[in-house]
């Protein structure tokens, strides 16, 4: 509608301020909120567009960024009051590079204090709810970029993804998150070029769309070791051959509440109407929860801890248990999580010689009381920390490979399930092909949230 002269980016900027008006009241996703940010930049590409001048592949589009990664227009305050007032002088690099493409931001989204957990409140700003369900959590940590998605608030968003937080909050919102192989997207800034188990990344509400933000944002840069780019085309090709498909429902025996399973349970034969091969099998986990936990701490305590020092006792509790279990661990434990990282990729490269993907749970357990800090039990198991509901995501982070969130049907209660699909060492398209594939195949996608009833 841009390119044909439709609708102009300032139309379409004043239309999503009026749904941001409408809809952010009740789900909170949106802050920092400020459209003069966007109305300046609407205008600059509905001039340029008027001379013939060339336009990036995002121009005209609305996006707010998560309020962990660094804005030059917007305030970045990570959740926390410590950075309430925290005015960034330059944009990071995911950021410029939506900026660069003619991107219209108009905010922040919401995200847990500093991204730790899957459910996203905060003092600064509170709590995002679930657009489905708003008594239910959103997940996290990228929650408000996806309830932001799902209710048409932003055409595009950011996000990123330690443990699961471009994937969860894909699951439990009905929509896409991907978190691309390690330098995919690439990291400037401080911390260990690798192991990377953050990453950056990007959400939308298809799979053709989230592809037409990451080839923005996967561009190759010389300023990052790991970064090799990544070939695209959009829209999207279709896989060209029946994929062999490796499922699990729980990964080896993960607890997983009944009414994920049941969605799940009634995905592989949908994909074997699509003639693919389905094997109920999954890769060697083992020590994937212990080096994760090791290289989490480790991370944590030379870089958020150390940069903070006393004022950690200002954080919430949950951050600062994770911080002093990070002080403990030793060198030996880095080492032997780095030589597990190594191992586990190893694994993967050797499962998926066998299998095009894995498909199975990303989350554990369905959006859960807003009430609710962090699950505790599930499946009658007890979690002995915070993040330990979320092995289904952080597992598959310790393997190096590409997973992609994508919307998998409903609860009993309605409540959006995701399905994860995982593919081998750098085959990120073939994740994002046969994740198109699906997506047409089913179309629980298209499902849009009760909070948008009766809104224009």
């Amino acid at each position: 509608m841009l390119e044909a002269g439709e609708v102009s980016a300032r139309e379409l900027l004043d239309a999503h301020v009026a749904r941001i008006e409408a809809v952010n009241p009740q789900v909170n996703a949106v802050v920092a909120f400020d459209p003069e940010v966007g109305m300046a930049r609407a205008a600059a590409v509905d001039e340029a567009r008027a001379k013939g001048e060339p336009l990036g592949p995002l121009a005209g589009l609305v996006t707010a960024h998560k309020d962990l990664t660094d804005t030059a227009d917007f305030p970045t305050t990570h959740g926390c009051p410590l950075f309430a007032d925290n005015q960034p002088k330059a944009d990071s690099l995911i950021v410029a590079r939506a900026k660069e493409a003619g991107a219209l931001a108009v905010g922040k989204t919401n995200t847990p204090e500093f991204g730790r957990g899957s459910h996203t409140f905060n003092p600064v700003y509170g709590t995002t709810l679930n657009p489905y369900d708003t008594t239910r959590t959103c997940g996290g940590s990228s929650g408000g970029a996806a309830v932001a998605l799902r209710t048409g608030m932003v055409a595009v968003a950011d996000g990123s993804d330690m443990g699961g937080s471009l994937r969860n909050p894909a699951g439990w919102n009905n929509i896409v998150g991907f978190r691309a192989s390690p330098g995919v997207v690439p990291a400037v800034g401080p911390g260990p070029a690798h192991p990377r188990l953050a990453t950056e990344g990007v959400m939308a509400r298809s799979v053709d769309e989230l592809v037409m933000h990451l080839d923005v944002v996967s561009a190759q840069t010389d300023a990052d070791p790991l970064s090799r780019g990544l070939e695209l085309s959009q829209p999207l090709d279709l896989p060209d051959r029946p994929l062999r498909v490796a499922w699990s429902r729980d990964f080896g025996g993960l607890p997983v509440e009944s009414e994920v399973l049941a969605v799940l349970d009634a995905l592989p034969p949908v994909l074997e109407e699509l003639g693919w091969e389905v094997v109920e099998t999954q890769p060697d986990f083992s020590g994937a929860h212990e080096a994760f936990l090791a290289l989490r701490g480790w991370l944590n305590a030379t870089g958020m801890a150390s940069r903070l020092g006393d004022r950690m006792t200002q954080l919430k509790q949950t951050i600062q248990d994770e911080a002093e279990a990070g002080r403990g661990v030793t060198a030996q434990q880095v080492a032997d999580g780095l030589d597990t990282y190594r191992t586990l990729w190893g694994r993967a490269a050797t499962f998926f010689s066998e299998f095009d993907l894995l498909l199975g749970p990303v989350s554990q357990v369905a959006p859960f009381p807003i009430e609710t800090e962090y699950p505790t039990m599930v499946a009658g198991q007890t979690m002995e920390t915070y993040i330990e509901w979320m092995k289904s995501a952080y597992y598959i982070t310790m393997m190096g490979a590409p997973a992609l969130s994508l919307p998998a049907g409903f609860t009993a209660d309605g409540l959006p399930t995701g399905v994860q699909m995982v593919g081998g060492p750098w085959q990120d398209v073939t994740v994002l092909r046969a994740a198109k594939a699906l997506e047409e195949a089913t179309g629980h996608g298209l499902v849009k949230p009760a909070v948008l009833e009766g809104v224009g």
